[in-house]
């Protein structure tokens, strides 16, 4: 997957749609094709630019093949900003003991744990993985025994639903 194939795929309003249904359900092409109200052939070229851009995920199950949305290669595309920062620790110290070592990250203390409480001035909810995967520990207890890389993510809002509350004329 490109970021050249990636941004080509998004560019389209339909595509969008299309992974917005694709996301909360699994469907076929011709039942894709009806809930969009645009033609077969028409939902299979946009299904092979979604699939060339890793964002559409394809089962076959005999003659029919089952299309689901794979959302979360949408991260992908911002890996070429991260800041990358490298820092030696002594062995057996926490990630919090690498992190309070890393100018622009605030730390602070709720109850007997530590959090990242801003990145660079940006406050917010933050989340950190260890090569990849979300630890059980808070930072201050999670003990570094050998070479890791851990991603700061900060969690922010995606909206799914969109609700408009009417009130209702009393006669």
């Amino acid at each position: 997957m490109s970021n050249e194939s990636l941004f080509k795929a998004l560019s389209s309003q339909t595509r969008i749609e299309i992974l917005k249904i694709l996301s909360s359900k699994e469907l076929h092409l011709t039942g894709l094709a009806k809930e969009i109200g645009i033609s077969k052939p028409v939902t299979s070229r946009h299904i092979k630019k979604l699939e060339k851009a890793g964002l559409i995920e394809k089962k076959v199950i005999g003659n029919v093949h089952i299309l689901k949305a794979k959302i979360q290669n949408l991260e992908k595309v911002l890996e070429p900003f991260k800041v990358k920062s490298i820092i030696e620790i002594k062995p057996n110290k926490s990630i919090f003991d690498a992190l309070k070592q890393i100018p622009n990250i605030k730390l602070e203390k709720y109850g007997k744990n530590m959090y990242i409480k801003s990145i660079d001035g940006e406050q917010g909810f933050f989340i950190y993985e260890v090569d990849g995967k979300l630890p059980k520990k808070p930072i201050n207890e999670y003990k570094v025994e050998k070479k890791i890389i851990i991603d700061l993510k900060k969690l922010v809002t995606i909206n799914k639903k969109n609700i408009t509350i009417n009130i209702k004329k009393e006669k």
